[in-house]
């Protein structure tokens, strides 16, 4: 006797003559090739054991077929609906008994063994229609031939099949826990933590999988097909597929169609009708992100929206097979970010603000007289701020800002202005902030663009260090400070002495060495030494420079830890 599935191909070989047309692109006749239930151009086998991608067209039905080779076999069909919802329908067809193989073995007439199949009715099983990953399973199915037969009424759409004969030992998708719910654990403005049950696939069976997170705007997913669907830039996929590339390879090669050797697309594909053919069309980038991360059954969501409702889906991936199991998603509201106070600036007068990490705070200025120009001085004390100005809801500047800047907008009559910092992820930040419509005099000094102190290793002494430091083309007072450190004056201890806004007043009198004035027209020449005398031998000493414009405004130059000599 012949098995069966040699007699299954048999039976579906007269489908395959060289009278046999490809479907053109017509959609007339298209429609009516595809009625035709003798029409097996885009069936295909699905392997036992094998998870396939394929693909439909709109109100297009396509057909797979399933051999099962003894009775009392256990069968099991998932169909995996990818970006739209399907209806499918399983049954089983009755094979004549001529071709059961027995007999005198000649093979009879190609155009009897067509009528046979022809009339051939089947035998439902089972049918499903909607998004849900839907699966048909029997512990005990009759041997024969199962079709599959899939449409999609809604859009041009891909899905997976899969099907075996061995459920139990094959388990290719990972099993879900008792629970399989997607927990919230912690809800915030900007983050969400999820966590989750771990598959059993890993602790029981102990084969590798991996959990992806996806997060979204608009809805749960039911799949990582669709979750991958809706991340594709376009729907470029939808072209009609080339054969060789995008069909399974059993749609051509077991019904009789020869590949195109030469990777030249059939015309049917390459010239669809201008009116009826199914076109390629580009659709914006879907506002989704999936984040894969091993192992690990908590994770939490950083970086989103306050006051926004977000959807949480998780999927565990067996990393053997590549097949994935949906746990139960979930949704949430970020909480609303909590109104911050406007902090209003005077005209002219240096206001301090304290900006938390990751934080931001709000300042508003309006001028009461119109103006032609506004000027924004920034120091930043510490790390570097980020700021924005909108006048009346328009842009206007959005920089990063580290020591000390200047930046003059155009003004507007009764325009109002809103300024935003914004601290930056290593911590909290300090700063001063001076608005004007009147720069006339500045209340902050001019920098050089090195603001470090140098000190000369050969000119040490055991009482006196020399040190050298720039200046700028306007006449400003630098007075140098000292103080006697550890020698294991640590990174931590000089980046607290780092804040440039603490002025001179903060420091005592006995640490203050000379103050002086200082310039010159020459950027070239703008450079000063001072020699600090009266320290003791072996020791190390901590020096700044502070500068002060003609408001009264201080900036400290960067700090400088010198050491004497122990021995002369």
């Amino acid at each position: 006797m012949l098995p069966l599935h040699w007699c299954v191909l048999w039976l579906l070989l007269p489908l395959s003559s060289r009278t046999q047309k490809l479907p053109t692109r017509d959609e007339e006749l298209f429609q009516m090739q595809i009625r035709d239930k003798a029409f097996f151009h885009d069936s295909s086998v699905i392997p036992d054991g094998a998870e396939i991608s394929s693909y439909l067209f709109r109100d297009t039905p396509k057909r797979y077929f399933f051999v099962v080779e003894e009775d009392n076999t256990p069968l099991s069909v998932t169909v995996t609906p990818c970006d739209a919802p399907l209806a499918w329908t399983l049954s089983l067809q009755e094979l004549p008994e001529d071709a059961s193989g027995e007999g005198s073995g000649d093979p009879e007439p190609l155009d009897q063994q067509k009528q046979q199949i022809i009339n051939v009715e089947g035998t439902e099983l089972f049918s499903y229609k909607g998004n849900d990953v839907e699966y048909f399973i029997s512990s005990s199915s009759p041997s024969g031939l199962y079709q599959l037969e899939l449409l999609s009424t809604e859009k041009d759409t891909h899905f997976k099949v899969y099907a075996t004969t061995t459920p139990e030992s094959d388990q290719p998708y990972p099993e879900l826990p008792y629970d399989p719910r997607v927990d919230v654990t912690s809800l915030g403005c900007t983050t969400v933590t999820l966590a989750w049950k771990p598959s059993p696939t890993a602790s029981l069976l102990k084969q590798p999988i991996q959990y992806c997170v996806v997060i979204n705007t608009e809805h749960n997913f039911k799949s990582l097909c669709a979750v991958d669907a809706k991340l594709s830039a376009d729907d470029a996929f939808m072209i009609a597929p080339k054969p060789g590339l995008d069909f399974s390879p059993f749609d051509f090669a077991h019904f009789g169609f020869a590949s195109d050797a030469s990777g030249k697309e059939r015309s049917f594909l390459t010239k669809p009708s201008p009116k009826l053919g199914r076109h390629a069309y580009s659709r914006p980038k879907a506002d989704i992100q999936k984040i894969c991360i091993g192992n690990k059954n908590i994770f939490t969501v950083s970086d989103l929206k306050p006051d926004t409702q977000y959807y949480f889906d998780v999927f565990v991936a067996n990393s053997n097979s590549n097949m994935s199991t949906a746990y139960v998603g979930t949704f949430a509201r970020t909480k609303e970010e909590a109104k911050q106070k406007t902090v209003e600036l005077k005209d002219g007068k240096v206001t301090d603000v304290f900006v938390k990490r990751k934080g931001a705070k709000f300042l508003r200025f309006a001028p009461v007289s119109s103006h032609q120009k506004v000027t924004f001085f920034i120091h930043s004390c510490l790390d570097a701020v980020q700021i924005q100005v909108r006048r009346d809801g328009k842009l206007l500047l959005s920089q990063n800002v580290e020591g000390i800047r200047q930046f003059q907008l155009r003004g507007k009559p009764k325009a109002k202005y809103l300024i935003r910092l914004k601290g930056n992820k290593k911590g909290a930040s300090m700063l001063k902030i001076l608005a004007t419509t009147r720069p006339s005099k500045q209340s902050f000094p001019s920098l050089p663009e090195d603001t470090r102190i140098k000190a000369f290793d050969k000119l040490r002494t055991c009482s006196s260090a020399t040190v050298a430091w720039l200046g700028t083309q306007e006449r400003n007072k630098f007075c140098i400070y000292k103080k006697e450190v550890n020698d294991n004056y640590s990174e931590d201890q000089k980046k607290r002495e780092q804040n440039q806004c603490l002025g001179p007043d903060t420091r005592k009198k006995s640490e203050k060495v000379l103050c002086k004035y200082f310039h010159s027209q020459n950027l070239q020449k703008a450079v000063t030494t001072e020699t600090i005398k009266g320290l003791q031998p072996g020791k190390s000493y901590l020096l700044d420079v502070y500068v002060t414009g003609h408001g009264g405004h201080s900036v400290k130059y960067q700090s400088k830890v010198v050491k004497t000599r122990k021995f002369c």
